[in-house]
């Protein structure tokens, strides 16, 4: 893995590139994923009545879409790569953005939560300020930001075709509080094993007024 400071038109054009050789792949590979725990994560600290509108933010293949909707939730999907969108499609019926994660065009004050479950850390850490500031703002206010990345030593770089950033707790923490998030709870993941055998960071934030 090499730390540098990256082009992001390359980090888009061969991350997305990885995924969209891999789509079948990655579907039966992560079909079969629980990931109800960060699911309740998000749903128990948005303030209302549901139904909730819910953007899944990297929704891949659609897996966290149908999840959603067969909770009787409002889910929006949004993914960079093109076969992800359609398979997501075509697997939950729901509404999906094809959008580049550093050329993001989202509405203001739409959603109720934004489930980021293993995307975000594609994105690299110069950007990251200006990508948590408009998933901050397409979220009404009050709103709930769920995360899971990959944690790490804070470094970030290219890992088997892909780009990266790995970052520990204190670091994720000082990003998001940054850009206007109020921490709600963080754990570590898989459940029930060592910290060692835990390499998932999820963490829970509340969108403030003033971002």
């Amino acid at each position: 893995m090499a730390i540098g400071d990256p082009d992001f038109e390359q980090v888009s054009a061969l991350t997305l590139a990885h995924y969209e050789a891999r789509a079948e792949d990655f579907r039966s590979g992560t079909q079969d994923h629980d990931v109800s725990q960060n699911i309740a994560a998000l749903l128990r600290h948005i303030v209302g009545t549901p139904p909730f509108a819910i953007l899944d933010f990297g929704c891949g293949p659609g897996r966290d879409l149908k999840a959603f909707t067969a909770l009787g939730h409002f889910a929006v999907g949004l993914d960079g790569a093109e076969r992800f969108a359609r398979m997501a499609r075509a697997e939950s019926g729901c509404e999906v953005w094809q959008q580049d994660f550093l050329k993001l065009d989202l509405p203001a004050r739409r959603f109720d939560g934004v489930f980021a479950n293993a995307s975000l850390f594609h994105v690299p850490s110069r950007a990251l300020p200006r990508v948590l500031q408009q998933l901050h703002r397409t979220l009404k206010r009050g709103g709930v930001l769920f995360c899971s990345n990959p944690r790490g030593a804070n470094v970030e770089g290219w890992n088997s075709g892909r780009y990266g950033a790995y970052h520990d707790l204190h670091a994720w923490r000082g990003y998001l509080v940054q850009a206007g998030f109020s921490e709600l709870e963080h754990y570590y993941r898989p459940p029930g094993l060592s910290r060692e055998q835990q390499p998932w960071l999820a963490s829970v934030w509340r969108a403030d007024d003033q971002p």
